[in-house]
């Protein structure tokens, strides 16, 4: 059990894997220190994820007013651009956070080692006798009558470079001078380095790509040149594509924040940018005439703003020029980065062929599609807040071998996205149920709608334990068996696509999508209920 900041070793009765799931589950409700440290983690994190899926909502609800066809359009581009950029950034993001979080703690733990043994090293001082003892006694002479002697401390550094004490008799006013260079030292992280070094490059490749291929993407998606939905979503997508390297940086910056434990700094930078967008999209839109182009440009504007403030914050706690290249760990990155990127790409087919097969249904089912979706990932990302706090804490857990820490927080995280999972179900179906003509007047649009609410609000709880336990796959480095069953998972999910949406449609490519989900939970559930890779010491 977990309670007031510590962690009971595991009963007996949780020797079977598959238990701890159930380990103090009565504590999901209670706020106990764990609870409470997942929370300030997980509440600003799902914030912020969910505030840039949000202002696409406020663009797709913006854009519903122009025509059923400006929104199908615009849905195909937003669908493009948010899985080439989620290819690109997401194995960089979740390697980020994961080995931030590993050097910070291993630096907080060196630097409270390096107290210790100056603690250690002033006592064994107090302890002996000086040898100039005339000196000695003319500094303890003035100590009593209360004078206050200051004496250089010279030719006198520790090992790892902080200046230690040369005597018992160093001013409070050297401390305090000491604790005020300590605070101001800034963090030595290179991983952090390396994320912001590959968010740049990875975000000119991806404007570039984008822009040059951005007709035969659309044509992928059943976007064909006679379409009418092809002028406006070639317009929004190039323009939205000269945002891709503010929002890689963005992402990649956030995830060093995250691996700080600090997801408030993204939350704020994200609510102006995001502010920003609302604020200029009817602006451009409608003053201005600018149609789709000028829903595109407020967002790629509100993305410069979010780059900016995460960068001025990060420069402010972190030393981003490394020692050596060597320290950048480029091969260590790209390693675990290609196992990511191939789940990566596997979740992304299945998403992306969904939308395809909708858009091949015409543009009325495309916008319901369309906002079906994002209603579906907006809510669903709300589980990635919990992934993203028990990521940070596993991570940190395993860099002590505090494993019960680790058992404690995965089972605890896992529990509160169940239970969020409902809400959200009840939340989402009502809302999208009588709230649909939010997004469009179209009585046809809202008719559609209307079928696919219970395969959008049933699958909340599935969708958040599954995007739980990628975080917690992240958390214990296990990398490699979250690419490797996403594969399968993918494999499985493609071909039910394909079978269903010839067999249903619209309903088809909903049950199918539902499917794949429940692949994804099942994967994780598996792992960690069998207790093997990193928690094969469940079993012990």
């Amino acid at each position: 059990m977990a309670e007031d900041g510590v962690v009971v070793p595991t009963q007996g009765k949780w020797k079977l894997p598959i238990f701890v799931f159930f380990k103090d589950l009565r504590l999901v409700i209670k706020m106990d220190s764990l609870g409470k440290e997942i929370l300030l983690i997980a509440v600003p994190a799902a914030m912020a994820l969910a505030a840039d899926p949000i202002a696409s909502l406020i663009d797709t609800a913006f854009i519903g007013r122009i025509g059923p066809v400006e929104i199908a359009a615009v849905g195909v581009s937003i669908a493009i651009f948010n899985q080439v950029s989620k290819v690109a950034i997401f194995p960089l993001v979740s390697i980020t956070t994961s080995f931030v979080a590993e050097e910070e703690t291993i630096e907080r733990m060196n630097s409270e080692a390096i107290k210790v043994q100056d603690i250690e090293k002033s006592t064994m001082n107090k302890g002996e006798p000086n040898e100039s003892t005339t000196q000695d006694d003319v500094k303890l002479e003035n100590l009593e009558n209360g004078s206050t002697v200051k004496y250089e401390a010279k030719d006198v550094a520790s090992e790892d470079g902080f200046k230690a004490s040369p005597c018992k008799h160093a001013t409070v006013s050297d401390n305090s001078s000491n604790k005020s260079n300590l605070k101001k030292q800034k963090r030595n992280i290179p991983s952090a380095s390396t994320a912001l070094v590959f968010g740049a490059v990875l975000g000119i490749l991806e404007t570039l790509l984008i822009v040059l291929l951005a007709e035969p993407l659309l044509s992928l998606m059943g976007v064909k040149s006679g379409s009418p939905m092809l002028l406006p979503a070639h317009k929004y997508l190039t323009l939205r594509a000269l945002g891709a390297p503010a929002v890689l940086l963005s992402l990649a910056m956030q995830g060093v924040f995250r691996g700080f434990k600090d997801t408030k700094t993204p939350l704020y930078a994200t609510v102006a940018g995001d502010l920003a967008n609302i604020i200029l999209d009817p602006i451009l839109i409608f003053t201005c005439n600018l149609g789709v182009s000028g829903a595109a440009i407020a967002h790629v504007l509100s993305q410069y703003i979010i780059s900016l403030i995460l960068l001025v914050k990060l420069m402010q706690q972190v030393d981003l020029l490394p020692p050596s290249v060597k320290a950048l760990q480029f091969s260590r990155f790209l390693e675990n980065g290609f196992l990511l990127l191939f789940k990566v790409i596997a979740a992304t087919v299945c998403v992306t062929l969904a939308a395809s097969l909708a858009s091949r249904l015409g543009a009325t089912p495309m916008a319901a599609f369309q906002i079906c979706l994002q209603v579906w990932l907006t809510s669903s990302l709300l589980a990635d807040g919990l992934a993203v706090a028990g990521q940070a804490i596993i991570a940190s857990s395993f860099a002590e071998k505090n494993y019960e820490k680790a058992t404690a927080a995965a089972a605890r995280v896992l529990q509160m996205a169940f239970v969020m999972g409902l809400g959200l179900a009840l939340l989402v179906g009502l809302g999208l149920h009588f709230g649909s003509g939010v997004f469009t007047k179209d009585i046809n649009v809202i008719h559609i709608i209307t079928i696919g609410v219970p395969f959008v609000a049933g699958t909340q709880p599935i969708n958040s334990i599954a995007f739980v336990y990628d975080g917690i796959n992240f958390g214990a480095s296990d990398f490699a068996y979250s690419a490797y069953s996403m594969i399968l998972v993918a494999i499985g999910s493609i071909g039910s696509l394909f079978v269903l949406y010839k067999a249903g449609g619209f309903v088809g490519i909903w049950v199918a999508l539902s499917i794949f989900m429940g692949f994804r939970a099942i994967a994780g559930i598996w792992r960690m209920g069998t207790g093997t890779g990193p928690w094969s010491f469940l079993r012990k």
